[in-house]
C-alpha cells in the first residue's frame, strides 16, 4: 500500500505543473501590464515643455547677441576688473564733463601741454646724467580698421535710408507709428538731457540689463510672452476698432 501511495500519476503531475505554469504566467502577464500601465501613467503624467523654454533654447545666448569676442565679455563681466575699469573710466569722463563742466578742447589741449613737457624735460635731463633718454613709441596707425568702420557705418546709413523711404511712401501704417513713437520718445530724452549724458546712460545699460538678463532669463522670458500676448490683444482691437478703417496709401500700379 505504501509503494502504492508513493507512486504517483504522471498524468496528474503534469496537470499540476500545467496550473502551476499558467498562474505564474497570469503573474507575470499582470506585472508586465502593470509596470507598462505605470510607464504609460508617468508618460501621460510627464508635463509636455514649456514653449517659454523652448524658445530660449532656440534663441541665441547673450554672449553671442555682443559678438561673442572681447565687448561681449566687457558688457558680460566676465573680467570683472577690465568690465570696472572701463566703466568707471566713463564715469570718471562724465563726471568731468557734466558736473564740473570741463570742456573736451581745454582737456585734449591740457593733456598734451603736461605730456610734452614732461617728455622734453625727461629728455633733456638724461643728458646731464648719463641716461638713455626715454623711448618714444613711433604712432603708426593702420588703413584697414578704419576703412572696416567706415564700411560698416556706409551700410547702416543705407539701410536706414531704405527704411524711411518705405515709410514715408505709406505703405505701413504700423511701422509709420512705431517710428513716430520711438522719436517723439528720443526727443523727450534729448530736451531733459544732453548727448553725453543720454551716451552715459546707454553705457550704463549696457553693463547692467544683460546682465540681469543672463542670470534671471527664465522669469524675464515669461513674463515678456504674458506681456507680448497682452499686447497683441490690444492691438488686434485697436486694428479693428481704428487701423482697419483708415484707407491704405495708393500703391504703384503694374504696367501693362
Amino acid at each position: 500500500m505504501a509503494e502504492q501511495d508513493e507512486i504517483t500519476d504522471p498524468g496528474q503531475e503534469s496537470f499540476v505543473d500545467k496550473i502551476t505554469d499558467k498562474l505564474h504566467g497570469s503573474n507575470d502577464d499582470s506585472s508586465s501590464s502593470s509596470s507598462s500601465d505605470s510607464d504609460s501613467d508617468a508618460k501621460k503624467t510627464a508635463a509636455p515643455p514649456s514653449p517659454v523654454k523652448e524658445e530660449i533654447r532656440r534663441e541665441k545666448p547673450v554672449h553671442k547677441v555682443f559678438g561673442g569676442g572681447k565687448p561681449a565679455d566687457i558688457f558680460l563681466w566676465r573680467d570683472k576688473k577690465i568690465s570696472g575699469g572701463v566703466l568707471g573710466g566713463v564715469t570718471a569722463v562724465w563726471v568731468l564733463f557734466e558736473l564740473l563742466e570741463y570742456h573736451l578742447l581745454t582737456l585734449v589741449c591740457h593733456i598734451t601741454i603736461f605730456t610734452l613737457s614732461m617728455l622734453f624735460l625727461w629728455s633733456n635731463v638724461t643728458i646731464f646724467i648719463n641716461k638713455r633718454p626715454p623711448p618714444i613709441p613711433v604712432v603708426s596707425l593702420s588703413e584697414e580698421p578704419f576703412v572696416g568702420v567706415a564700411l560698416a557705418l556706409r551700410n547702416e546709413i543705407n539701410r536706414t535710408c531704405a527704411v524711411l523711404r518705405e515709410i514715408a511712401s505709406g505703405r505701413d501704417l504700423k511701422k509709420f507709428l512705431v517710428v513716430v513713437a520711438v522719436l517723439w520718445f528720443f526727443s523727450i530724452v534729448g530736451s531733459c538731457c544732453n548727448f553725453l549724458t543720454l551716451f552715459y546712460l546707454v553705457f550704463v545699460l549696457l553693463h547692467t540689463v544683460p546682465v540681469l538678463y543672463e542670470k534671471y532669463n527664465e522669469k524675464i522670458d515669461a513674463f515678456t510672452e504674458k506681456a507680448t500676448v497682452e499686447i497683441k490683444k490690444q492691438y488686434a482691437v485697436f486694428d479693428a476698432k481704428v487701423l482697419g478703417k483708415i484707407p491704405k496709401g495708393p500703391f504703384d500700379k503694374k504696367r501693362a
